[in-house]
């Protein structure tokens, strides 16, 4: 059945779709998340708001932490250094495949935070 994410990715029109939704495919991979569209691109969340992408770049995929500087632990996938946000940027396809354990670790952390 298709979602309002799947009707977002038939309009989306970039250079870096696949590897958006290559992040996409990794992000859901945690039967934890679930996904919306919130501020005009997607979001994922897992009690609360996890993440959402920055539709526009065509030279990146980049991947908004909302409250990221609050995920447990030390992940060199996020970068940033405010109070709140922290970002995920991937270049490639190649670059999405190298960080997937550090996504993956990132995605269990935020989880079992909201879950404590």
């Amino acid at each position: 059945m298709a979602t309002e994410v799947d009707a977002w990715f038939a309009e989306y029109v970039n250079p870096m779709k696949d590897v958006v939704q290559a992040v996409r495919q990794v992000m859901l991979s945690d039967p934890r998340i679930d996904e919306t569209i919130k501020w005009k691109s997607p979001t994922f969340m897992y009690k609360g708001n996890l993440a959402s992408f920055n539709p526009r770049s065509k030279s990146h995929v980049s991947l908004m932490f909302h409250t990221g500087a609050a995920i447990p632990g030390n992940h060199e996938i996020l970068e940033g250094g405010g109070d709140t946000a922290r970002y995920a940027t991937f270049l490639s396809l190649e670059d999405v495949v190298t960080k997937t354990p550090d996504l993956v670790a990132v995605i269990d952390a935020w989880c079992r935070s909201r879950d404590a």
